[in-house]
């Protein structure tokens, strides 16, 4: 019955996108213990860049001006967030290895999110998600109240705003998005943690950083205009076609 089917599918595109969250997100956070913040939040922001070049693999092109404002962003990403020169290290290629991952679930949720109601697949992504972190968790880390208790507050923070509300609206969102748009729209969280920081932790925005969120806002707005003229990219006719495929 088609019901069945569908459940099957939306089963399917949860356990696909919860993967991609939990190996994007866990490969992160341990490789901040071997690199810097600086470098972490720039190979971790490359995902900008991976998304249009494994489009062209997958038969998704982007238009020549997200192709432009791809390059500004990843430009401005690097002033803002490099401090020092680039070191290949053990904690920098894990979070490279994360930032196919991350490329991965911007690309997953594209395709898959016209398809089934966002709401559903958003909890069963987080369901996955929570799940392979609790048995890795209990495999490799050793856990106690204590420690649970300490870090309560940051759990209940990443648990309810960065993945229950952030991530949610990122699977309502594209729906209607060309994945290397999302991309774009999601890396100005550098831009907003180096804004924050200015305005509640009183920390300094140098004049290279101001640069660097320039070139990435204006990255995005140049994503969204059309300077040259082009056909329909085949997101285009992904986008338009059937929800129910």
């Amino acid at each position: 019955p088609r019901p069945v089917v569908k459940r099957v599918k939306l089963l399917k595109y949860g356990l696909l996108c919860g993967l991609c969250l939990f190996a994007g997100a866990s490969l992160q956070q341990v490789g901040l213990q071997y690199t810097s913040v600086a470098n972490a939040g720039f190979i971790t922001g490359l995902y900008i860049v991976l998304i249009p070049v494994i489009g062209l693999v997958i038969k998704l092109p982007s238009s020549r001006e997200t192709w432009l404002g791809v390059l500004l962003a990843a430009a401005g990403l690097y002033l803002l967030t490099m401090s020092e020169t680039l070191k290949i290290a053990y904690g920098d290629l894990l979070q490279l290895l994360g930032a196919f991952f991350w490329a991965g679930h911007v690309l997953l949720v594209s395709r898959y999110s016209p398809r089934v109601p966002s709401v559903s697949l958003a909890m069963l992504q987080f369901g996955f998600c929570a799940l392979a972190s609790a048995l890795v968790a209990l495999w490799i880390e050793t856990n106690d109240l204590a420690g649970l208790a300490k870090a309560s507050m940051a759990i209940v923070y990443a648990g309810v705003f960065s993945a229950g509300i952030a991530f949610t609206l990122q699977i309502v969102a594209q729906r209607h998005a060309h994945p290397a748009h999302a991309a774009l729209i999601l890396s100005l969280e550098a831009v907003f943690a180096a804004l924050g920081g200015w305005l509640l932790l009183a920390q300094t925005l140098s004049p290279r950083a101001l640069l660097g969120c320039a070139l990435m806002l204006a990255g995005c707005v140049l994503a969204q205009i059309r300077l040259f003229r082009h056909p329909a990219s085949a997101f285009d006719t992904h986008a338009s076609g059937d929800p129910g495929q």
